[in-house]
């Protein structure tokens, strides 16, 4: 009975396009007066609202969303896209592989898959249509490469997911790591492959080889806030937390002091606007905890976890599926709303079945990501329409070949799951 309740007007309220944050809240609400299953008083409510609240990792969430809207808004693009311009750029399709790499650098600055796809884009797109590239492979690529931004760290949805399920944040940063760079070598292979088949252009503009250590040297601020951030963890400096505190500081520091993109006085709308998202995002992991909770006390996740233990499902199968799940929430619910809505569900069965939590938590990362690449909510491809005004139709068209590379490494880690855990073992 509480399960059909929390469900149908979670479902209800979505389908009335009220926010995620406030559709769990209130379909908790509903739950605690509607069910006789739940015999609590409302007070509850409140604790669990903040209980949610009240780990230290949690802290994370702000620094890190104020870190990378200070390194977006601050110039740092420019410099990323001539640093990969100076490796890749001479080769036929350079300035594709070029789109890639910055990707990848700047997803280490940001976390975030739209920001990669409008800074990238608004640098790179209309160069290169007017030097040849077809314009819905450049629009597709870049809303696959963009969907790097939640994989390589620091991550978001990672330090969600790591507080959710309890697995190190560290240990999912560094795994990010090795899964990112897969996933940029497969999407480089395969803009190799179009660009020959496609007959795309090479470059007209590259940096000479002589010029390369100055290139370097300007893009080694924006470098350096990665390095700063897991060079911290790792060495047992900080904790995550501090160090994404440190990332806000090297942020201003670089975007202020040394690219003199931003001033002083722009940081603090910046401030503001990383309020306003970091508040929606706290908000729904504040109302997950307390829908998550009002579903353990009534037993529902125990018995979930009976169902699935009687299904004789092996941990790979039992991956797969929540794979699928993720892939299947995320083409419709943003990707922080699907696990904190998924997670408390599913981990515990994953830890019936003895699943490693880094390997969970990496699969849930990149199944959030397909969902931001996969109709109808699609995130990444309505940036990419925004910035190049191309119909979704299109970008999906041009993004195929790039979405099956991407799932050819999500299966290979499905599969082999130390491939998402050999850089920690």
């Amino acid at each position: 009975m509480t399960l059909l309740i929390l469900i149908s007007s979670f479902i209800i309220l979505l389908i009335l396009s009220v926010p995620i944050g406030f559709s769990l809240a209130l379909a908790s609400v509903l739950a605690i007066i509607l069910s006789p299953e739940v015999t609590v008083s409302f007070s509850i409510v409140i604790q669990r609202l903040f209980s949610g609240l009240s780990q230290t990792s949690i802290m994370a969430i702000p620094f890190f969303v104020l870190a990378g809207n200070i390194m977006t808004q601050g110039g740092i693009s420019k410099s990323l896209v001539e640093l990969a311009n100076a490796v890749v750029g001479k080769i036929r399709g350079g300035i594709a592989q070029t789109l890639v790499i910055s990707s990848a650098l700047f997803a280490s600055l940001s976390g975030s898959g739209p920001a990669t796809v409008l800074a990238i884009g608004s640098t790179l797109y209309k160069d290169m249509v007017a030097d040849g590239y077809p314009p819905k492979r450049v629009a597709g690529l870049l809303s696959v490469a963009g969907g790097l931004g939640p994989i390589i760290p620091p991550s978001i949805i990672m330090v969600v997911i790591g507080t959710l399920t309890g697995a190190s944040i560290g240990d999912l940063f560094i795994s990010g790591i090795a899964i990112g760079i897969l996933m940029v070598l497969i999407l480089m292979v395969t803009v190799f492959i179009y660009a020959k088949k496609e007959n795309w252009p090479k470059a007209k503009v590259t940096v000479p080889i002589k010029n390369f250590p100055k290139v370097f040297i300007k893009a080694i601020p924006a470098l350096m806030l990665p390095i700063i951030i897991l060079g911290g963890i790792y060495l047992g400096i900080m904790t995550p937390t501090e160090s994404s505190a440190m990332a806000v500081v090297w942020g201003v520091i670089a975007s202020v002091f040394i690219y003199k993109k931003i001033k002083l006085r722009d940081l603090v709308p910046i401030i503001i606007e990383s309020g306003k998202s970091t508040a929606m995002i706290l908000f729904i992991v504040a109302a997950s905890t307390l829908f998550s909770w009002i579903i353990s006390y009534t037993g529902v996740s125990q018995q979930l976890v009976n169902f699935i233990s009687g299904m004789d499902l092996s941990a790979t199968m039992f991956i797969l599926l929540t794979a699928i799940i993720f892939l299947l929430f995320g083409m419709f619910i943003e990707g922080i709303g699907v696990a904190v809505l998924l997670l408390p569900l599913l981990w515990p069965m994953a830890q019936s079945l003895g699943v490693d939590v880094i390997h969970f938590g990496i699969v849930v990362s990149i199944s959030i990501v397909l969902g931001t690449m996969t109709p109808p909510v699609a995130i990444n491809i309505f940036s990419a329409s925004s910035l190049t005004k191309l119909k979704m139709g299109s970008i999906i068209k041009g993004q195929l070949p790039f979405f099956i590379a991407y799932l050819i490494i999500f299966a290979l880690i499905i599969f082999f799951p130390f491939l998402s855990t050999f850089l920690i073992k």
